[in-house]
């Protein structure tokens, strides 16, 4: 009975916490929607909220937009390094020591007030972009928390685990057991576990503040495709180094195989290695991306039936609100699915690099 209220308590406390990030989410979402000149614009407001940006936008009061200022960086060729904070663009408005921010990207303004495309193409932008602050947030958070459980372990030893090595610490098992062994074996697996439990929460973690609608949630860095590559070029390098005598005579010169069939099934095993790191970066890439565009999608429907009449935006506001909460509980899981899909998926590439004959 205590463990059913237990459980009771827990769904209530999900649903009231996806209901406050829908709410969140809609003000935010629906704060910085850019308006055409016909209207609402659904297709703007949905590349605003998903692409990377040089501040983040918090809300709009009375006109007037309100943002959290991140680091411009930037390197030219010939004027050298500056830094100053994004304000001084007062949001891609004005121009600063001629750097204009212009569609999210740093132009170099000439003398005429023209965008001057020979000294824009010398600008090297390292700023903090949204992405790039969150990329630093999720380490940070994910050292603080595994330096933590360590220090636990080793000074606690053979004592039950308490706090959040607890609510850790059966997934840590779970991809241990489920995923390195089964997939690379018991030989091999402790050798590959430290990338797999960091690519795992890495994942699952950015995954989750993709969907927290304010700050320093909602940047969303897995939908980046940069992220995903450089994953699965990392899954790539290793399996291509671990790769034994047996794995590779399996590539080039399939055993049993007769030669005029290796001409052709040579080369399919040669573009299935290159091809298995593509499709985990398209898949997290577009997982995640989908996700994010399906929600602000079903928003913007209330808007665009609001400007034929506001009889219709209401109605359309119960179908979409609706149809937005399921999304957002089912994304909750999606964040998990991807991550586990992703860390699976990399073992069984090790695995299949290290079978023995």
């Amino acid at each position: 009975m205590s463990q059913l209220k237990t459980i009771r308590s827990l769904k209530k406390r999900t649903n009231i916490l996806v209901l406050v990030f829908m709410f969140l989410f809609v003000q935010n979402a629906f704060s910085a929607g850019p308006s055409g000149k016909d209207g609402f614009d659904a297709g703007q407001m949905i590349l605003h909220h998903i692409y990377d940006s040089h501040e983040w936008h918090v809300f709009d009061w009375k006109g007037k937009s309100y943002s959290i200022p991140l680091p411009i960086i930037i390197f030219h060729e010939e004027k050298g390094l500056d830094i100053f904070m994004s304000t001084k663009f007062n949001h891609g408005k004005s121009v600063y020591n001629n750097y204009k921010l212009d569609h999210g990207k740093i132009v170099f303004i000439g003398d005429g007030g023209q965008v001057d495309n020979i000294q824009t193409s010398m600008i090297w932008d390292f700023s903090i972009t949204k992405n790039v602050f969150s990329l630093l947030f999720s380490i940070l958070i994910l050292l603080s928390i595994f330096i933590t459980i360590s220090r636990r372990y080793k000074n606690k030893k053979n004592q039950p685990p308490k706090g959040i090595q607890s609510l850790l610490e059966p997934i840590i098992i779970f991809v241990r057991d489920d995923i390195a062994k089964s997939a690379i074996g018991e030989k091999h697996h402790e050798k590959y576990l430290s990338f797999l439990l960091t690519v795992f929460f890495f994942i699952f973690l950015n995954n989750l503040l993709g969907l927290v609608p304010f700050f320093p949630g909602g940047a969303n860095l897995t939908g980046n495709i940069a992220v995903p590559m450089v994953l699965a070029s990392l899954v790539f390098i290793i399996t291509t180094l671990s790769g034994t005598k047996y794995y590779w005579k399996h590539i080039f010169a399939m055993p049993g195989v007769p030669k005029p069939v290796l001409l052709i099934l040579t080369p399919i095993e040669i573009i299935g290695v290159l091809l298995k790191p593509l499709v985990l970066m398209i898949r997290l890439f577009a997982n995640i991306t989908a996700g994010h565009i399906i929600i602000l999608s079903f928003f913007s429907m209330i808007f665009i039936f609001g400007e034929m009449h506001p009889a219709a935006g209401y109605g359309v506001s119960v179908f979409s609100g609706l149809f937005v909460l399921f999304m957002m509980t089912l994304e909750l899981l999606v964040a998990f699915l991807q991550a586990y899909v992703f860390t699976l998926l990399a073992a069984m590439y090790f695995g299949a690099a290290l079978e023995e004959h």
